[in-house]
């Protein structure tokens, strides 16, 4: 328990993962009151196999998205807060274009198989409804984890660790469409605002805030040598 205390202190930055909370609810919201009129569908998808063992990755999501937020925690302040803005934006912009554009999919095989990955199929589409599907926000969150551990100093230690978390996010994208619970036109959206929010948080927010410490490192610097100059 004092470990935890002591925890707490030190990484008073995790209180701001509470601010997915509202998040949340609002899709709870949505999905309790959107009634979809636009259904969401790509010939691509008629050739794309229903492979019920891409349930594992699918439900990987959960833990992966975990894990990013704890180790980018502990790890880094600054990659931390660049994931949950990351996380938090996309959802929204999800969330949004689900309020204008109120979408679903009827692509849904009967599933009656009785091995474990059919029966956990089954119970994904007993619990998450075909609605609110477009721009995915699996597609979504797995590349913000992915691009905040790709940019992370600290993670360059795990052995192997881009290239794993690379493949997961792979897998977990696959898994959508081959448990036929997204659209091929959903996955293209998740990816465009994937790609959309990590050139803006590291490739324009990123570079510009380097640059600015090393200007305001050389500017001490060189203000360090005039007064040692005076000095001595």
């Amino acid at each position: 328990m004092k470990r935890l205390r002591n925890f707490t202190k030190t990484h008073r930055h995790f209180y701001w993962v509470l601010m997915l909370i509202p998040i949340l609810i609002w899709f709870k919201y949505l999905e309790a009151t959107l009634v979809p009129e636009y259904m969401v569908y790509s010939p691509l998808d008629d050739l794309i196999p229903m492979v019920p063992a891409l349930i594992v990755p699918y439900l990987l999501w959960f833990p992966y998205i975990a894990y990013g937020v704890i180790y980018t925690g502990i790890y880094s302040k600054r990659d931390f807060y660049r994931l949950i803005i990351f996380l938090a934006g996309g959802m929204s912009t999800a969330y949004i274009i689900y309020m204008i554009f109120p979408n679903g999919q009827e692509l849904r095989p009967a599933v009656l198989g009785n091995d474990p990955f059919s029966f956990m199929v089954r119970l994904i589409y007993e619990t998450d409804t075909p609605t609110n599907i477009c721009p995915s926000v699996h597609v979504i969150n797995s590349i913000a984890v992915h691009s905040a551990l790709c940019h992370s100093k600290a993670f360059e230690r795990v052995k192997y660790g881009k290239q794993k978390s690379g493949i997961l996010m792979v897998l977990i994208c696959l898994s959508t469409v081959m448990i036929k619970q997204h659209s091929i036109v959903d996955v293209a959206g998740g990816t465009m605002i994937g790609v959309l929010f990590n050139m803006l948080l590291y490739h324009v927010i990123e570079p510009k805030e380097k640059r600015k410490e090393y200007s305001l490192s050389h500017c001490a610097e060189e203000d360090y040598q005039e007064y040692g100059d005076r000095y001595f």
